[in-house]
This record gives C-alpha cells, sequence and structure tokens, in this order.
C-alpha cells in the first residue's frame, strides 16, 4: 500500500520503519526539516532500539522517503496515519493544536484528489474528538462529506518506549475504530499475518480504549507502589507479595472484576480495604490510592441513587437485596445501603430476593434481619411478578437470572440495570448505570 505518515516523531518514525519493512511505500510528512532530512538519510530522529536500521533499510529499498509536500504526499498515497502530538495543557487537558493543523492541511489536499483517501488518527485522543474535531475540519476543507468521499478510523498505539518494533510485530491485539466498514477494511489490511485478535468498533470506543489502558497501567504501578510501602513498613519485601498476587490468572489478573457495574461489599472486600487502609495509617504510610476506594465504593451507590431520582417516579421495585445472586449475604450489600436511601427519602419500595426471604425465616441471618433491618424486610416479597407489576421503576440488583425478563416489562416502566443485563446501551426506557 502506499501510505503517508504526518507527524514523525515517536510513533511516526517507529510506524514509518515498521511499515516498509513489511512492503510498504511510506512517504513521512513533518513540518520539521530536520527530521526529513534524517529520514532520507535513513538515520533515525529517535532513540529506539533496531529503527535506524529499518529506516535505512527503506530508504535504500526506495520504499521510505520524508517530505514537507502535503499535496503531494496525500496525492500520491492511500491512507493517512495521523501521527502528530497531542500535548498536554496546564489544566490537563489535550492541546490539539497540531491535529487540527494537519486536518486543515489534509482536507485542503483531499479537495483535489479524485480517488477516495483513509484518514487514520493513530495519535491519542480523548473520546468524541474525531467526531468533533477531526471530521468537521476535513469536511470543511475538503468540500467532501466523510464515510462517503473519503474514510476515517482510528487507531490506537500500544508501543512501548526501548521495545516498539517487537510491540508493532508482536501485539497483544489491534484496535480499530471505524466510521465505515470500508475504512476498517483497508486499515485491517495492514495487520494481515500478525498473530494477535483484530478488534474493530465504533470510533469513541477506540479512542476511550487506549486511554483506559494506560490509566489501568498507571493505576497497577501505583497499586503495586502502595503494597510495597505497607508491606516494608510492616517488614515484608512487597516484592515477595506482589509476585505471588500475580500468579493468580483466575481472579488477580483477569477480567472478573474488571466489569463496569454496581458497588463491591459482601464480607471481604469493604473489611479488608479498611483494616489495610488503618494498617497503613498508623504505619504512617501514604495510600493515596488505596484511601479512595471506599469512597470511590460509595459514590457508586449515590449513583444508582441519581439514576431512580432522574426517573421522576416514586414507586421503585428493587430486584435483589443480597450483594450477589446465589448468596443471601447482606453484610454491607451496596443494594442494601441504596434500599435504605429510597427509604430514607420516602419512596414507594417493593424487594425481590428469593435468597434473603429464605433466609429471614429459615437462614442464618434470620436475626440480623430481624434485629437489624426489620424496616427493610417488611419491604420484601415472595412473587416476583407482583413487585414487578406494581413498580414504575425497576432497578436490576443483582445477576439473578430471573431478573432479566423485567427488560421487557411493559408499560412506560423504567428499568435501571446495575448488572448488565441489557446487550445494548441506555434508551429511553432503559438506564444502564456504566452503559
Amino acid at each position: 500500500m502506499n501510505i503517508s505518515i504526518f507527524g514523525l516523531g515517536y510513533v511516526g518514525a517507529v510506524c514509518a520503519g515498521c511499515l516498509s519493512a513489511r512492503g510498504h511505500h511510506v512517504q513521512g510528512v513533518d513540518v520539521d526539516q530536520a527530521r526529513i532530512d534524517m529520514i532520507n538519510q535513513g538515520r533515525s530522529p529517535i532513540v529506539e532500539p533496531g529503527l535506524e536500521a529499518l529506516l535505512l533499510d527503506g530508504v535504500r529499498q526506495g520504499r521510505l522517503r520524508g517530505t514537507t509536500d502535503v499535496q503531494a504526499a496525500i496525492l500520491a498515497t492511500d491512507l493517512s496515519l495521523i501521527c502528530v502530538g497531542t500535548p498536554s495543557k496546564r489544566n490537563g487537558d489535550l492541546d490539539l493544536t497540531y491535529m487540527e493543523t494537519v486536518c486543515r492541511e489534509i482536507g485542503a489536499a483531499l479537495r483535489d484528489k479524485a480517488a477516495r483517501h483513509t484518514v487514520v488518527v493513530r495519535s491519542t485522543v480523548l473520546p468524541g474528538t474525531v467526531k468533533n474535531v477531526v471530521i468537521p475540519l476535513l469536511e470543511s476543507t475538503s468540500g467532501k462529506q466523510a464515510g462517503r468521499d473519503f474514510g476515517v478510523a482510528v487507531n490506537p498505539e500500544f508501543l512501548r518506549e526501548s521495545t516498539a518494533i517487537q510491540d508493532y510485530d508482536f501485539p497483544a491485539m489491534t484496535v480499530i475504530g471505524e466510521l465505515d466498514a470500508a475504512s476498517g477494511d483497508l486499515l485491517a489490511s495492514l495487520y494481515q499475518g500478525l498473530d494477535a485478535p483484530l478488534i474493530r468498533k465504533p470510533i469513541e470506543v477506540a479512542e476511550l480504549i487506549k486511554y483506559t489502558c494506560n490509566v489501568w497501567h498507571a493505576t497497577k504501578v501505583s497499586f503495586a507502589n502502595e503494597i510495597g510501602n505497607i508491606a516494608k513498613a510492616s517488614g515484608v519485601d512487597g516484592r515477595e507479595v506482589m509476585d505471588v498476587v500475580c500468579q493468580d490468572h483466575k481472579l488477580n489478573l483477569s477480567r472478573y472484576y474488571l466489569r463496569p457495574g454496581f458497588a463491591f461489599g459482601g464480607s471481604c472486600l469493604p473489611k479488608d480495604v479498611r483494616a489495610l487502609t488503618y494498617r497503613a495509617g498508623q504505619l504512617d504510610v501514604e495510600h493515596p490510592l488505596l484511601a479512595s476506594l471506599m469512597p470511590s465504593n460509595r459514590h457508586q451507590v449515590r449513583r444508582a441513587f441519581e439514576l431512580v431520582t432522574q426517573s421522576g417516579k416514586r414507586r421503585i421495585a428493587l430486584l435483589g437485596l443480597a450483594f450477589k445472586a446465589g448468596s443471601d449475604d447482606l453484610r454491607e450489600s451496596p443494594l442494601l445501603a441504596l434500599a435504605e436511601q429510597l427509604i430514607g427519602k420516602g419512596y414507594t419500595l417493593r424487594i425481590f430476593d428469593a435468597n434473603v426471604d429464605h433466609a429471614r425465616r429459615f437462614g442464618a441471618n434470620r436475626a440480623y434481619i430481624e434485629q437489624q433491618i426489620p424496616h427493610v424486610a417488611a419491604l420484601l416479597r415472595s412473587d416476583l411478578a407482583q413487585v414487578i407489576d406494581e413498580a414504575e421503576v425497576i432497578v436490576l440488583g443483582n445477576n439473578d437470572e430471573r431478573f432479566i425478563q423485567a427488560l421487557d416489562a411493559e408499560g412506560d416502566r423504567q428499568v435501571i440495570d446495575l448488572v448488565g443485563f441489557m446487550a445494548a446501551g441506555s434508551d429511553a426506557r432503559h438506564q444502564g448505570i456504566c452503559w
């Protein structure tokens, strides 16, 4: 393929070297003449092991050249990768100056091109940037329509400095955000032969995936450091602790606890978070990340309550009271906390939880239910259909499979899903807590 790469900094230079090594013809475009000269001499403008050899080979084979001529690069290529910098402003927002400039230049060049051209954003940008900034600039300067006259896609990079070439050739995954199938198909063809999942999503999803990955990595580093600091203050080698923690791929390093939804609860997580953060305080060890966990959890309960209040309705059915399905455990259940808030604000509340209903009559939690939360227990009902029928708003609280029927509740009932039963995102009658 004939490819133009805009911006020959870290990402652009690596992409230029790797793509030319795969047989593509690459034109690197940059406003810095010094960078262009280095590329054309087969020299790397950045320090990255192995990159200069790829660039030199690409130049010698006639597959790579640098230029400052945007118009010529667009007319001579089929696909453009935008790899310009998106640095931080002082307030933390992105500075899109370079992105806006290059989009105007590409759009102006597209005005004179008859053949379809595909523009791919590889720079890291926040969700909505392509829709609200990139596409409008390309359309206004080209006089053409995105998705019809030219293609648009997003292709976030996951390149680590010092291992970028290996990361490019052996990625964990390749993510494509596509405006239309034709754009996605063309971009996907660049990655044929790579032994990695190829994931195609809407543009906004792809934009956020990159940020989520990086913030998750930052969270892991901070988490391990805080555990390590507490460990050392306790006379323990934190490396030993985290080495064992990372050997658990069933829960610790898995997708199990990484599903957006409601707050955590039960007999273990809240208690252990409080105990460890208390001990950290005793040891005078700063632990801002760990200290934020319980407030964040309470906020998710508050978020669910706000979804109910936003409905404007007063008769509420809460399906589930135990902190998860298949259990009658009410200890620190966030659903119990939600029920308390609804009761306190005067909502008419009815609750269905077959396990808790059984426990209040026969189970080990009977004493707790009768003595500690009799006002909540009084709202428990044994007939699921009746609870649904009497409600204006149905809250799906845990993943009891029987609750999925509430998604199709008749009439104008509102459904608030805290679990993930909904296959699609929120609409007029269905609200997901995170979708």
